[in-house]
């Protein structure tokens, strides 16, 4: 088709630019960024969770998202890029764009793992921080026909046979293989730990009773309930409600904790606005009844931080770790193997 005479097309696309920019600041938006986040979210959000699917993280970070999706209206697509220790998708989370379209979990790890060299990021600047969820309940089982009736038995078998006791954990470097270890450093006894790529296998190995010990997370607790598994202790500040029976290690007298809490972060240079309002939709969704339900299911204690606050925590926690490395002679574990 001909133009008509004298029409000029860039000068037409200038003028309809203005016409939408003067339409855009009579309306009070100044700004492309306000322009944006006041779009947002345009599009479906893809979340990374770093674990494997049907896991105990698997399933609190797909109710969160189903919340927070109500929230936002809009979906939010669940990506399990599982491997490293939760290493692989939290590497795959910061080297994202930061647009608020690519979300994910967060484990605390990765104050440990960055570190240690295995994760090639800052978690105290590389990373946007939305929300702190809940922890985690660790605890060491056996199987239901061990030798092993109480702590006080495994510590005086370790002693008698020094690095013979074997235990499954999910991953050098994680917070099993830590824990486990720190333990064993406090109580004078040496382990021989087994690393597996995730708690699902550990503890199949454990129940078929190719490893005396499991340390893991609740992936236990409904073996413990059927009676196929014997919870010896627990690693939290105190006793778990469904467990109310199997003291912590605290209780036992060793000084170790551990909880593990994981959040929900975007990689760094998020938009401020696009930041609150995910950071909204995720409190919320924190507080919902379906993620309270979930949490008590498996045994997740809520440990809800916002944004800056969460911040803060992982600051504090990445200077605890640089002692914990130290003092358990983590590079030196990791280069044996």
């Amino acid at each position: 088709m001909t133009a008509p005479h004298g029409f000029n097309p860039g000068r037409r696309r200038l003028l309809i630019g203005g016409a939408a920019a003067a339409t855009a600041g009579g309306a009070g938006l100044l700004l492309p960024g306000l322009a944006r986040a006041a779009e947002y979210p345009a599009r479906p959000i893809t979340f990374i969770c770093p674990w494997p699917v049907g896991g105990t993280a698997d399933q609190s970070m797909r109710t969160l998202c189903q919340v927070a999706s109500g929230v936002l209206k809009q979906s939010i697509v669940v990506d399990n890029r599982a491997g490293a220790s939760g290493m692989i998708g939290a590497k795959a989370l910061s080297r994202a764009k930061p647009d608020g379209y690519t979300i994910g979990q967060i484990p605390i790890s990765v104050t440990r793992f960055s570190q240690l060299g295995m994760l090639q990021l800052d978690p105290r600047t590389d990373l946007t921080y939305l929300a702190r969820t809940s922890g985690q309940t660790f605890g060491i089982a056996v199987p239901a026909g061990s030798r092993f009736k109480s702590l006080k038995d495994v510590i005086a078998e370790a002693k008698a046979n020094p690095g013979k006791l074997t235990y499954a954990h999910a991953g050098i470097g994680g917070a099993t293989h830590v824990g486990m270890e720190e333990f064993a450093q406090v109580a004078g006894i040496r382990f021989n730990a087994i690393a597996y790529k995730g708690g699902a296998q550990a503890l199949q190995d454990v129940l078929a009773g190719q490893v005396d010990l499991l340390a893991d997370s609740s992936s236990w607790a409904p073996h413990v309930e059927a009676g196929k598994l014997r919870l010896l202790a627990t690693w939290g500040e105190q006793r778990t409600p469904r467990f109310k029976d199997t003291p912590t290690l605290k209780e036992l007298g060793f000084n170790v904790v551990v909880e593990a809490p994981n959040g929900i972060g975007a990689p760094a240079g998020l938009d401020p606005a696009v930041e609150k309002t995910l950071r909204d939709a995720f409190r919320q969704a924190v507080a919902s009844k379906e993620f309270q339900q979930v949490a008590a299911r498996i045994d997740a204690p809520v440990m809800y931080l916002d944004g800056p606050e969460y911040k803060r925590y992982i600051r504090t926690v990445y200077d605890q770790e640089t002692h914990l490395i130290q003092r358990l002679k983590l590079k030196e574990l990791l280069q044996q193997g």
